[in-house]
């Protein structure tokens, strides 16, 4: 089974992670099946579809009863391997097996240990102490992941889960009934293989923390929302977050001009004439500096150059406001976000729908700029 992500839910004000795939569900006509979507949630919620909402049992009682289908009724299937051994594709999927999968993703998706997990928590067990006891608990972790997964289990496309079913096997009894008998050396060899994995990604790990030496080790903080807000009586005297905002009242010099904001700089900066530059530069407010702005006449070369003077307006004003400079550098190494209705999707950060946020990415930069300046 294919599962898609990411999906979401809210509930109660709360988003709950999800994921989803394609079942076959009985049409109005009985014996007619059509695709429908599986949606799994962290909480445990089942829909099938878009309205019926159900659960792990809900969803067990459907697919004995024929509601659903994990593949189309009809569609052929593959036929039973000659030998489990040899066999080089996974167990036929059943809706047993699919039920265990179904619990396994809303494990992953709450971040609990999944039966993968813990056969591999076992293997580590099994490896570090190679007791009887230990050896049974590892059987009893591989045999919990579901049938048709199994040989997934360890991420080998070319071994599959061999290694581990030659570990389970009791030394002089074949592997599966009908594989070859288990030695004392093979045990060793299945042994050897998980060490050689262990030592090959702390190698990978290893040339990771070379490669990346430069990323950050500490904890994200929580990204800042630069809101856009409105405030009729003027701006607040105790400065907040919405100074960092290109509205916010604070006259710089740039280029030999003075601009009372950012957003006075930028649209006067973009337009082709000289007069409109000085009537955009003259607005009473950064409301009305946007909209002479949107209406002059734009430069040609404007759309390869706006980031660079973005970035210069941005500078001169936190440069020559160091308080605000410091409302800046007080966010820390956190994102930042520049939300608002007023700036285009180029600007803006519009969440999950879109928006590039190069706004929010320049603050950024000018942020860093500030650390290394001290």
């Amino acid at each position: 089974m294919t599962w898609h992500g990411p999906t979401f839910r809210i509930s109660d004000g709360e988003s709950i992670d999800g994921a989803w795939c394609l079942v076959w569900r009985e049409g109005d006509r009985r014996g007619e099946h059509y695709p429908e979507h599986l949606f799994i949630y962290a909480d445990g919620a089942i829909t099938v579809g878009r309205f019926d909402a159900i659960d792990l049992a809900g969803l067990e009682r459907w697919l004995a009863s024929g509601k659903l289908a994990l593949d189309r009724p009809g569609a052929g299937e593959w036929p039973l391997p000659a030998s489990k051994w040899q066999a080089r594709y996974p167990e036929r999927r059943t809706p047993e097996s699919f039920l265990l999968e179904v619990a396994d993703e809303i494990a992953r998706l709450a971040g609990r240990p999944t039966t993968a997990d813990c056969c591999w928590d076992a293997v580590r067990a099994y490896r570090a102490e190679p007791t009887r006891d230990r050896r049974a608990a590892l059987r009893e972790a591989y045999l919990k992941v579901p049938a048709h997964l199994r040989v997934f289990v360890l991420g080998d496309m070319e071994r599959q889960d061999r290694p581990l079913r030659i570990l389970l096997t009791e030394v002089g009894d074949p592997v599966d009934g009908d594989g070859p008998v288990v030695t004392a050396q093979m045990h060793q060899d299945a042994l050897d293989y998980f060490a050689d994995g262990d030592e090959s990604a702390e190698r990978a790990l290893e040339r990771e923390r070379v490669a990346y030496a430069d990323d950050p080790t500490d904890a994200p903080r929580p990204p800042v929302v630069l809101r856009e807000t409105t405030y009729p009586r003027g701006w607040p005297a105790e400065l907040g977050d919405f100074a960092l905002r290109n509205d916010y009242d604070a006259p710089f010099a740039y280029r030999g001009e003075t601009y009372s904001t950012v957003i006075h700089g930028y649209w006067a900066l973009s337009a082709a004439d000289r007069a409109d530059h000085d009537l955009i530069r003259a607005a009473a407010t950064a409301h009305e500096a946007r909209e002479a702005g949107r209406k002059a006449a734009r430069r040609a070369d404007w759309p390869a150059v706006r980031l660079a003077v973005m970035a210069g307006l941005l500078r001169a004003k936190f440069a020559q406001h160091p308080p605000l400079a410091e409302l800046l550098l007080a966010t820390g190494e956190a994102g930042i976000g520049y939300s608002g209705v007023f700036e285009s999707p180029f600007w803006r950060d519009e969440g999950p729908g879109g928006g590039r946020n190069w706004m929010g990415r320049l603050l950024e930069l000018i942020r860093s700029e500030l650390a290394e300046a001290g």
